[in-house]
């Protein structure tokens, strides 16, 4: 007699586990601890066999029975539906093996011992930051150039062309890894080959290594120049505006008590207001040199009249005279700098883009959002600002990354 729902929701455990035919081989199997087991007995090659479905009621009656049909066309076929399944499942285990997530991070845990710590930071930040939310349960065989072209180029219009290379450079240490490893036939970053732009080809000269950073600041703390130029040196690399936007900067523009500068819209590439959150390192340059250029509007005025900003080429002159070239570091690259170590150490990419003011696509949604990810940003220049101090105190690198922020 064929089951129905009644039936097997009334059905009770008993000292020995029973069952409960439906015909043609399937059968509900109860069990003493109350379990209600799917279950279908068969013959193939004239030996019994057993096939599971599943428990009630997460696999219906119904669904039971499409399960059973189905098993019965494939014995029809002389198809074990057993040895099938049991195929799928392996196959199923060999594609989460061979996950791109799975094989980058084999292939980290393999070179964990030889890297240094902050390196393997790195590279594993850049795998969950970039590729695992798209790739990472994708079979490494099955990654295509595309798909890794839509991800570096993502990365370039951020701005930050050095974590681009490094992370095209990581995937094809990864795909050459699965290669020796028979998890794939190919690597599809060789065929990306020129696919971006040298690393400093369309950016302003900077230096972004941590320990030539410390130097940098050692230098600008030591600048035996214009005390105003000093001054707009040391808070360049804490605010990362543009160079026309900090020379620009008005003290009423300027809110200590808040410790927040905000940019009118006429001001800035966007045409949409900028807030700057200042850092405590910030607010201190800011009140050094207030005692001294605060009666005037402009914080670094004119050399010539507190009239007028100080000139367009102050900035890059006084780099010069601490005897960095053009080619090493310009003023417009304590952008570059900012942006690439907050990417490298994983701060919200958004973030980070608000603050650097890079282009809005939806320039009405620009105008109202100057605020968007403030809370964050607040946090991220306080914690930039902290570890610019600890490099130009001498740290060997002082580590910014999102696991170390309260």
């Amino acid at each position: 007699m064929a089951l129905n729902t009644l039936t097997i929701k009334s059905a009770k455990p008993k000292a020995k586990k029973y069952r409960l035919p439906d015909g043609s081989g399937l059968y509900l199997e109860v069990t003493p601890s109350g379990g209600k087991l799917w279950r279908m007995k068969y013959r193939f090659l004239k030996k019994e066999k057993l096939l599971s479905f599943g428990a009630f009621p997460n696999v219906s009656l119904k669904e039971a029975r499409v399960f059973k049909d189905e098993a019965k066309k494939l014995l029809s076929n002389e198809i074990d539906p057993a040895a099938l399944k049991k195929e799928l499942k392996q196959n199923k285990l060999a594609d989460a093996r061979n996950s791109f997530e799975m094989v980058a991070s084999e292939w980290v845990e393999q070179n964990r011992s030889k890297w240094a710590a902050n390196n393997t930071k790195h590279v594993i930040g850049r795998f969950e930051r970039f590729l695992f939310p798209t790739l990472g349960k994708k079979s490494i065989n099955d990654i295509t150039a595309p798909d890794l072209l839509t991800i570096i180029r993502r990365i370039e219009k951020s701005g930050t062309i050095y974590t681009a290379h490094k992370v095209l450079q990581n995937c094809g240490q990864v795909f050459r890894y699965a290669m020796a490893t028979a998890r794939t036939t190919s690597d599809p970053t060789t065929a990306l080959k020129g696919a971006l732009p040298p690393a400093q080809s369309k950016h302003h000269a900077s230096i972004t290594n941590p320990k030539k950073i410390g130097e940098l600041l050692r230098d600008i703390n030591g600048y035996e120049g214009s005390f105003i130029t000093q001054c707009a040196l040391k808070l360049a690399p804490l605010v990362f505006v543009r160079p026309g936007e900090l020379r620009h900067a008005e003290w009423q523009e300027i809110d200590i008590e808040k410790a927040e500068w905000r940019i009118p819209a006429e001001k800035m590439k966007m045409k949409a207001v900028h807030i700057v959150p200042l850092s405590k390192q910030a607010i201190a340059i800011l009140e050094d040199i207030q005692a001294v250029t605060g009666h005037g509007k402009y914080v670094f005025p004119s050399v010539r009249t507190n009239t007028r900003p100080m000139s367009e080429n102050t900035i890059n002159a006084g780099l010069r005279r601490l005897g960095y070239t053009k080619e090493e570091m310009t003023g417009h690259g304590f952008r570059s700098m900012a942006s690439t170590l907050l990417n490298e150490q994983g701060w919200h990419w958004d973030a980070i883009e608000r603050q650097l003011a890079h282009a809005e696509r939806n320039s009405i949604r620009a105008a109202y959002n100057y605020a968007e990810h403030l809370p964050e940003r607040v946090k991220m220049m306080q914690h930039y600002a902290d570890y610019l101090n600890g490099l130009a105190n001498g740290a060997d690198v002082v580590s910014i990354n999102r696991a170390s922020k309260s």
